[in-house]
């Protein structure tokens, strides 16, 4: 006998996704532009509550995503929700990418802060001055990591907005169900 897919994720995965698209979203607009130029001008990244807030936000986005990574090889089992061939590939591709980036955007914001030796700032007063080890990795030397958070940081939101999209392009076109399957109220499915 065969168990039917459920229709819905579990409470806990729709608790992470929702979380870390707030997250996400909100420090991205922390985001301070020019992080660097400021930090080589002498400001003080503690004297800045959107750099402490995006910092810390960052470090979330890190902690967040390596307990869904967790969660995902113990969870039930998704919804599988028939769909064609190509939108399945691009679903998973879509999906992949997004986690990439979850996981890679806070490593390269510590490589840029380890590599320039700008300092950690955490809310709670929470402060690393020295990535030491980071300052002397060969990595911090092949590119400028600011400039590549930067441009991951930008395509996070484009890739989300397209995967929002899709879904809504589901939800309303498509009736399949794979915005709801996400939807944690039942009022707004």
């Amino acid at each position: 006998m065969t168990q039917e897919s459920p229709s819905h994720y579990d409470a806990l995965s729709q608790f992470f996704h929702w979380l870390t698209v707030i997250v996400v979203t909100i420090a991205f607009f922390l985001g301070p532009e020019n992080f660097g130029r400021l930090m080589h001008q002498g400001v003080d990244p503690a004297s800045r509550s959107d750099i402490v807030w995006h910092e810390s936000l960052g470090i979330l986005v890190l902690v967040l995503t390596v307990l869904r990574l967790l969660w995902l090889t113990v969870r039930p089992a998704p919804p599988q929700i028939p769909m064609t061939r190509w939108m399945s590939l691009m679903a998973s591709l879509m999906h992949v990418t997004l986690w990439t980036l979850l996981m890679v955007l806070p490593i390269t914001a510590i490589l840029a802060l380890g590599s320039e030796g700008h300092a950690l700032t955490l809310l709670g007063g929470v402060r690393i001055d020295q990535l030491p080890m980071i300052a002397k990795a060969a990595p911090v030397k092949w590119v400028d990591w600011g400039d590549v958070h930067k441009f991951l940081g930008d395509a996070i939101m484009w890739l989300a907005g397209a995967h929002a999209a899709a879904a809504i392009y589901h939800h309303l076109i498509l009736k399949d169900g794979v915005l709801s399957a996400m939807l944690p109220y039942k009022g707004l499915r």
